[in-house]
């Protein structure tokens, strides 16, 4: 006897499904030219350029098709990382996110601003974890998984002991980045490690288990 699950809207998953698909809906804006806005929220950064291990990832977002981000991220007010109260102002924590992923691109040696769009969009601060982890969990993108050092900050003056990140190891340019210590690894292992895994990685599917390549 097959028995139907009712439902439930407030269930997690549903959740976060709702909020994925309100920032997917948006439309893609130049990286480099999101204007001025306030809140927090959740975002995605999509690659159009001829970086030879993304070329997988390109294809996908040529043609403003934009079906393939690069990285997925969150800002958060100030206060919620506290524990702050659930009225938090959350000022302008999205845009100055946003803003500090465009520096970091500019920066690099191997990339270009204009080779980056992003989608975000503004949520209440209670929904925007549900909303980030569903989009990693979906798309595993190469920039949250295997890449890892996009979203890092300087660590401070006297506390560069720790080792380079993949990311800057690869993507060089940031002068915080460049006092941390050698990694053990090159950037030519750290590519091969990338074309690998876009190759073995499965299409990401969409919060409904539709192929996004199918139409």
């Amino acid at each position: 006897m097959n028995v139907t699950k009712p439902y439930n809207p407030l269930d997690k998953m549903n959740l976060g499904m709702s909020v994925a698909e309100a920032l997917l809906a948006r439309t893609p804006i130049p990286l480099s030219n999101i204007g001025d806005f306030t809140g927090a929220g959740i975002y995605a950064i999509y690659y159009i350029g001829e970086f030879p291990s993304y070329n997988p990832i390109s294809i996908r977002n040529l043609g403003n098709r934009f079906e393939v981000p690069i990285y997925v991220g969150k800002a958060v007010p100030s206060g919620a990382r506290k524990g702050g109260s659930l009225s938090s102002d959350p000022g302008e924590a999205l845009n100055k996110r946003l803003r500090e992923h465009a520096k970091s691109i500019q920066e690099a040696s191997n990339l270009s601003i204009e080779d980056f769009h992003c989608r975000f969009l503004v949520v209440d601060d209670i929904w925007i974890p549900l909303g980030e982890a569903l989009l990693i969990a979906w798309f595993s993108p190469v920039w949250n998984t295997l890449v890892d050092g996009f979203g890092n900050h300087d660590p401070g003056r006297g506390r560069h002991q720790g080792m380079r990140p993949r990311w800057d190891t690869l993507h060089p340019g940031r002068d915080w980045a460049l006092n941390c210590q050698e990694r053990p690894e090159s950037a030519e292992r750290i590519m091969a490690d990338v074309e690998q895994y876009l190759r073995t990685n499965p299409l990401p599917i969409d919060v409904r288990g539709r192929d996004i390549g199918k139409k």
